[in-house]
Order: structure tokens, then sequence, then C-alpha cells
């Protein structure tokens, strides 16, 4: 992974230093390697920064932290906690839908495709970007954390007020360092139906999150999706 990665401009210029780096030139030999084996990986080779792609630096206004793609068929597609069209809605994302009703009476989806969340200023970003096929978490320690840590540091240093929604300990720590001082930074229990109980449910976090963007003279985002993705 060199500079001539294919990569939204202003993401390619605030991480270039990244992909110059050692650790992404080793990553990129693990993947390489990994298919050569044999394996499958996930999400395709085009989607590996798709989160990035639709999210340009300078139009995040919304950060959503995710951990490893999901590691089912025809399941990820580059950004967390979303799935491909015709894709059964994943536990998580069906109680995420549930505190979007609560919170801001948006009845839930049909669907699990949260590409117009992205195009929006919703930055949907999983710590680790690959996975193998039905081998959970199998890319984790990698390489895929350094850089996200430094994707999320670019969004960190951004002059302008954003949105940072950490869900659950391992997205807390990750973005330990994000400043509270400039940018509002909501916790909650991750939304899986393991630990939504305790605490994601009743956070009103989206409404919460459009007032801040108000607030501070910025379009909120429309949570409710298409109807058809």
């Amino acid at each position: 992974m060199t500079t001539t990665v294919k990569l939204e401009d202003s993401w390619k210029t605030a991480l270039r230093a990244e992909f110059e780096a050692p650790y992404m030139k080793d990553l990129k030999a693990f993947l390489l390697a990994q298919r050569e084996s044999g394996a499958t990986l996930f999400p395709r080779g085009a989607d590996y920064f798709r989160a990035l792609d639709l999210t340009p630096l300078d139009k995040v206004k919304v950060v959503i932290l995710g951990q490893d793609p999901y590691h089912g068929d025809n399941q990820a597609h580059g950004l967390c906690f979303s799935v491909q069209p015709g894709i059964r809605t994943p536990p998580s994302l069906v109680n995420i839908y549930k505190e979007l009703h609560t919170d801001l009476d948006i009845p839930p989806a049909r669907h699990g495709f949260l590409e117009s969340w992205a195009r929006q200023g919703v930055l949907l970003l999983n710590s680790v970007l690959t996975v193998e096929r039905g081998r959970a978490a199998s890319h984790q320690g990698k390489g895929w954390e350094r850089f996200t840590d430094a994707v999320i540091a670019r969004v960190n240093e951004q002059d302008r007020p954003l949105v940072f929604m950490l869900w659950g300990a391992y997205a807390q720590r990750k973005a330990g360092f994000v400043d509270a001082s400039r940018h509002l930074v909501l916790k909650a229990a991750h939304p899986s139906p393991l630990s939504a109980y305790n605490g994601f449910f009743g956070c009103r976090h989206f409404s919460r999150a459009n007032a801040y963007l108000v607030e501070h003279g910025l379009t909120p985002i429309d949570w409710r999706l298409p109807e058809t993705p």
C-alpha cells in the first residue's frame, strides 16, 4: 500500500505518511499472502476504504466506531454496522434501529444498508478493515488498528466541532484521546443483544448529536434511511 492507493483525495493527503510507513507495507504483504493461500477476504478489495471514500475528511460530522467487518458472505462492504442490500439486518443494527425509533420516532428500516448516513458525513469506521471468511477477528493485530488510530487522530485535529459516538468499551478505549473540550464525545454500552440493555437503549445519541450540530451551525443528520437501499 503506497500513496498510489485509490482513495478519496482529502484522506489520501491526510494519511500519506501512514501509507508510506513500514507497517502498512507489512499489512499489504499479509493480505496478499492470505489471498495467495486461497483465503476469502471481506469486504472486497475495492471496499476496504469505503468509509473514507464516502465521507471525505472535510465533510465528517459524526464518527461511529465499530470493531471488525462481518465475516459472513455478502455482508461487509466497508462501513461499520452496515450490510449489503438484501442481507438480513444484524442484531446490533436491529437495536440501533430500536433506539432511533425511541429517540427520534424513526421506524426501523427494512434493510441494513447505511450508505445514506455516510454520504451525509457520518464516518462509519471499523477498527480493523478486513477479515477472513468465517473467522471473526482474524485480522486483528496486523496493522489496521494503527491505521484507523491515525484516521481518528486526523478527525480529532479538525478545527470544527464534531460528534463521536462511542458504543462499548472497545470504541471508548480506541478513541480515548479525542479532545472532549472541542468535540462532543457520547458514550454508551454497545448495541449488541448482550449489552444494549446496559445503557445503549435510552442513550438518545442521535438526537443529542443533531442538537449539537445545529447548535454549531451545521446541518443535522437525517437518520431516516431510504425505503429501498
